[in-house]
Formats: C-alpha cells, sequence, structure tokens
C-alpha cells in the first residue's frame, strides 16, 4: 500500500497494527487527543500512523469511529492525509468482576494512516519556534485551500479544521486530517440543525456554536481564521483590523 497510491484503503488485522508498534509502546507514541492515542508504525518499506481510539471511549463513539472511516473512504486528494485502513476487532478477555474470574470483550477500534514527518502545523506557526518563510505560508494555505475544496466537493464537512489537524509531509505540503467530527451530506443538503455541538472554540463559525445550524460556511470559518493565525503566528485574533496591523510588521 506504501508503494501504491492507487491501492484503495483496506481492512486491517489488530495483530499487524498491534506488531508495527511494538504493542503500542511509549516510545512509538507520536500524538494524542480527546479519543485516541496516535503511535508511529514501522514497516519494512516506511512508516505509518496508527490512531487507536481509547479503550473506555468506544462503546460512546461507535457511531463515530463509523463515520469517520467512511467519510474517510470517500477522499482522495495530495492535501488530505491518505487513509490505507482499519480495524474493529473484539478479543475476549478474563477479567475479575465482584471477587469472580468473568470472560469480557475487550474492543479494538484503529485506523492507519500515512507518516508524516514534520508534524502538525500548530508547531510551525507558534510565536516560539520561530517564522515560516512567506512563500512557505503561501504554499500551506493554497493546499489547505485546495483540500477543504475535494472535501466540499464530496459533501463532506469536516468540522474541526484547525492547525493541530493539519499535517505536514516532507516538502512541508499540508494534509488535513482527523475526520473524527466530520460528517457527511446529501448531494442536495446545505445544512443540518444539531443539538451535539462539537469543535474547537475559537475555530467554530458562531452560528453552529450558538444554533446548532452546520453548513459549507461552518469549514470555511474555520479556514478564515487559520489563515489569520498562519499570517501573524498568533491565536485568539479578535478583529480583522487587529489582524491587519499585525501583519504590516511582519517580516
Amino acid at each position: 500500500m506504501l508503494l501504491d497510491d492507487c491501492t484503495a484503503p483496506t481492512y486491517l488485522p489488530f495483530s499487524l497494527l498491534q506488531d508495527i508498534t511494538n504493542d503500542f509502546s511509549d516510545v512509538q507514541k507520536i500524538g494524542r487527543g480527546g479519543f485516541a492515542t496516535v503511535y508511529k508504525g514501522q514497516l519494512w518499506n516506511g512508516s505509518v500512523a496508527v490512531k487507536k481510539l481509547d479503550a473506555n471511549k468506544i462503546l460512546m463513539d461507535e457511531e463515530k469511529f463509523t463515520n469517520e472511516v467512511e467519510c474517510m473512504m470517500k477522499v482522495k486528494h495530495k492535501n488530505i492525509v491518505r487513509f490505507l485502513g482499519y480495524c474493529s476487532e473484539a478479543h475476549g478477555r478474563m477479567s475479575k468482576c465482584r471477587g469472580k474470574n468473568v470472560m469480557a470483550e475487550e474492543l479494538h477500534r484503529l485506523l492507519c494512516l500515512e507518516y508524516l514527518p514534520n508534524g502538525s502545523l500548530d508547531t510551525h506557526i507558534n510565536a516560539c519556534s520561530g517564522r515560516l518563510a512567506w512563500r512557505e505560508r503561501y504554499q500551506i494555505i493554497m493546499g489547505i485551500c485546495e483540500g477543504l475544496y475535494h472535501l466540499h466537493e464530496k459533501c463532506i464537512l469536516h468540522l474541526d479544521l484547525k492547525p493541530a489537524n493539519i499535517l505536514l509531509d516532507y516538502n512541508m505540503e499540508p494534509k488535513i486530517a482527523d475526520f473524527g467530527l466530520a460528517r457527511w451530506f446529501g448531494e442536495k443538503q446545505m445544512s443540518v440543525i444539531t443539538k451535539d455541538i462539537v469543535g474547537t472554540i475559537g475555530y467554530m463559525a458562531p452560528e453552529y456554536y450558538s444554533t446548532g445550524v452546520m453548513t459549507y460556511k461552518s469549514d470555511i470559518y474555520s479556514l478564515g481564521v487559520m489563515i489569520m493565525e498562519i499570517l501573524t503566528g498568533e491565536k485568539e485574533l479578535c478583529t480583522i483590523e487587529n489582524v491587519r496591523g499585525k501583519i504590516m510588521w511582519l517580516p
């Protein structure tokens, strides 16, 4: 799969993902989110990233896991992280319960993705980590825009666009990642109202945060916040005037 970009995502056995991550050792850990841990998997011909859903979150987020797999299988673009495969297995394990040995079912839900060595965008645009060259910023912004355009063409809303969910390859090419909150719309559907409002404060569109209305504009708002952050290297920019004042002083 690493040698052939045309290979479609497929089911991967838990034993394989366990083996290439050295049994999900701390040494292989490269990231941590609210519901999952990401490990680096080592193969003979390269590396992959393995996203392992937390055991205590699996039952609550089974639907979200299925939705993430479905969304990622619909997209293929140079500015979207490549989806290699998934795993969904249940293993029996003996454990103690009220002093008795019982056979409990242990669920495993994992995603396998391409490994991107330069990490997430937020570590590169932070003021403390140095400044990106103007050409790099421009290329990153254009790449994110093209990836998002492809998502919307496929009727998919990301709903959690932020620098931490933009990964960078060897050439600093950006790739949109983490589809845990993504939603797929019907071809003629333009909006939906939800009571389950989730996302990252500061990047969520005001109408979504306040009323639960999701539209394609929700992603565009998040994109705008990211662009301002990429240009200035700072978060929580409150007004366009404030942004314009800061951009004038950038080298």
